[in-house]
């Protein structure tokens, strides 16, 4: 299949560029704040619509922060030991999704802890429209052709600009379909339910690990890294913790739930 090869650059006003990249980030945190405040309104919590829009502004500066706090230590640490000044150059790329988790897990807390609402049910609603974010963020990395997948002879298989003549996996495409429209599906039906305090932010976080470690396994890795070892790669270390951590608080909680009844 060809590459549409779209220009990252949807607008520009002057030395101004409009990026599509940005515009998926800006598609992702509206959305958030339009569904935030309807389940807020829905299940009567203490979150009246300004509460709702300090609470995603709050997971905005979380991203951006722990998403280039953590690509500077998880993926590039020797370049910007050297070059610190380099950090502060996000026009150049590189964000970490699991950085960017941290940085928000942070941010959320210290707005839990200042407004008063409790820390699992702001951990609930931010995890359940997280899905629409990371959906519209892949295909942002799909129109710039980065993070592009490994070489298969797949019928669907593309030439990257950035990827030399081989064709590969569109690895992009794959975790928007499973970061985005399954996982939010998936939080969704679980949302439906009775479950204990928490549970869709512990299912969020198990659900992503899975979706991100199976598409580690079809994504190109990072040229300055490789496969750390036995074909295994830095994306996939840092979601085997999510998985195990996530699968244990889903435990816990409801092995907490039981016994209370």
């Amino acid at each position: 299949m060809a590459f549409p090869n779209i220009d990252p650059v949807f607008f520009e006003l002057g030395p101004l560029q409009f990026r599509w990249y940005g515009l998926m980030y800006l598609i992702g945190l509206t959305a958030a704040y339009w569904l935030i405040k309807r389940k807020a309104a829905a299940r009567a919590l203490p979150l009246p619509p300004e509460q709702v829009y300090d609470m995603v502004v709050f997971a905005a500066f979380g991203v951006f922060l722990g998403g280039r706090i953590g690509y500077t230590l998880f993926y590039n640490f020797s370049y910007y030991s050297h070059q610190p000044w380099k950090i502060f150059a996000v026009w150049e790329g590189g964000m970490s999704f699991h950085g960017g988790l941290i940085g928000t897990i942070i941010a959320l807390l210290l707005f839990s802890k200042r407004r008063g609402v409790p820390a699992a049910t702001v951990a609930d609603l931010a995890a359940s429209v997280t899905p629409i974010g990371l959906g519209f963020g892949r295909i942002g990395n799909f129109i710039n052709g980065e993070l592009y997948g490994r070489e298969t002879d797949a019928a669907w298989c593309m030439v990257f600009p950035t990827g030399g003549p081989a064709c590969r996996h569109p690895s992009q495409l794959y975790e928007a379909g499973l970061e985005g429209p399954l996982l939010f599906t998936v939080l969704w039906a679980i949302g439906r339910v009775k479950t204990p305090p928490g549970t869709i932010f512990w299912s969020f976080l198990t659900g992503y690990g899975l979706c991100r470690f199976f598409v580690e396994f079809f994504r190109e890795p990072d040229q300055h890294l490789g496969f750390l070892f036995a074909h295994v790669t830095m994306g996939q270390i840092l979601s085997t913790p999510m998985i195990v951590i996530g699968l244990a608080m889903l435990a816990r909680g409801f092995l907490k739930e039981r016994r209370a009844a």
